[in-house]
């Protein structure tokens, strides 16, 4: 028995459980790459991104050279890395910004997954290896002005007419929709009039945004996730031919199984952002001096900065287990539910938290944490809010549905 006593490990303030530690070699290399990256590319300009209301589209090919537009699909150009990897990058993306890793996260999750998933080797051949690359540009058209929630309730409507569809109606809030070169578009096909709608006919459809009746219109003037493109999606009379549509699924089943692929990116990518704030109210309480000493040795700051730490452990420790259930082919949707549910809930209050220890200067593009805590508003709401991830997990706990 040795009579010596083991050195006592220091913690690491933005890793108190050593988490990372537990990482592969490759899912190291990603972070560390990712975080390479955002840090050369994207921090420097970020801010200025946001203040303009700018999104450079030339990231789409320099995201696409790291490998990271798809990066958890198998084939076609894809990394097929796993998903502890592919949630580790959003996390370093949204320590850049949230906009970011929507775009990613759209791109990936939302456009090429239903491809790689329904689509037919046509449309997987013409779209996935570009779509890899960054050379062309995915968004998807399910939410629409009076129906989020909802989405059952659809008005957009695919007619069939001899060998085309014709396409009417309208899609609202779609990331990348302005500057996207496909579009992923659910409908509900040849809808019967007066029939109850279920979402038994709704369809999915991939058509490239040169076609004759698509056009968009950005949605201007937000406060939030600013250095992001979102638009609305206009069909009038719309034709597509009949091999546009997704073959391979039919009715809510296909529009959900794709949200649940984007809100697993979620769950990691809200803790990104939280993280930069912890990060930034940390060093500035060490530094920012009253009555003589940091804020960092009151009682009510280390308070605070404890609780974010807390709260940044457990989301990573939820994160971490949904990537390696969703490794195993055992994640649930509503795993997921919970995931985001608590995870972006818990980023949002640690961003305000951060800005009350830099004060008035919390509010400026000086610091990251204004910016973080207006895009993590649109992040707390979209794909699912948290009022919607509630009831989905308030269904399997208790086995009744309480969405009407």
């Amino acid at each position: 028995m040795s009579l010596t006593t083991p050195r006592p490990r220091v913690l690491d303030p933005l890793d108190l459980l050593g988490l990372d530690d537990e990482l592969t070699g490759d899912e190291r290399l990603i972070r560390d790459t990712v975080r390479d990256f955002v840090g050369k590319r994207v921090l420097p300009q970020i801010a200025a991104w946001f203040e303009a209301g700018t999104f450079h589209k030339e990231l789409a090919l320099e995201l696409g050279e790291l490998g990271l537009l798809g990066m958890h699909l198998e084939g076609y150009g894809c990394a097929g890395a796993s998903a502890t990897a592919y949630g580790l990058a959003c996390r370093e993306l949204e320590a850049a910004d949230s906009g970011l890793r929507s775009f990613v996260s759209v791109q990936g999750s939302l456009a090429m997954f239903p491809i790689r998933a329904y689509g037919s080797d046509e449309q997987k051949a013409t779209w996935l290896p570009r779509m890899a690359r960054g050379e062309a540009i995915g968004c998807f058209g399910l939410t629409e002005w009076d129906f989020g929630s909802d989405p059952i309730g659809m008005r957009t409507t695919a007619l069939r007419d001899v060998n085309d569809y014709v396409i009417n109606g309208s899609k609202a809030w779609i990331t990348n929709g302005g500057i996207a070169d496909v579009a992923i578009v659910w409908a509900h096909v040849d809808p019967q009039p007066g029939t109850p709608a279920t979402g038994s006919d709704v369809r999915g459809f991939v058509i490239p945004t040169a076609t004759p009746g698509f056009r968009t219109q950005n949605i201007e003037r937000k406060m939030s996730l600013r250095a992001s493109v979102t638009s609305e999606l206009i069909f009038e009379d719309c034709r597509v031919p009949v091999d546009a549509m997704l073959p391979g699924v039919s009715g809510m089943r296909g529009p959900l199984s794709c949200l649940s692929e984007a809100r697993y990116g979620i769950v990691w990518g809200a803790l990104g952002a939280a993280r930069a704030c912890y990060e930034v109210a940390l060093d500035y309480a060490k530094t920012r001096v009253q009555w003589g000493k940091p804020i960092a040795a009151f009682q009510l700051t280390q308070n605070k900065l404890v609780d974010m730490a807390l709260e940044l452990q457990k989301g990573q420790l939820l994160a971490s287990k949904l990537g390696r259930l969703k490794d195993a082919g055992e994640l649930l949707p509503q795993h997921v539910s919970l995931g985001k549910l608590n995870n972006v809930r818990e980023a949002l209050a640690i961003c305000r938290e951060a800005r009350t220890i830099l004060g008035a200067s919390g509010i400026t593009l000086e610091y990251p944490i204004v910016r973080h805590m207006n895009n993590l508003e649109s992040v707390l709401t979209y794909e699912g809010t948290s009022e919607i991830h509630t009831l989905i997990v308030g269904q399997a706990i208790t086995g009744h549905a309480a969405f009407t």
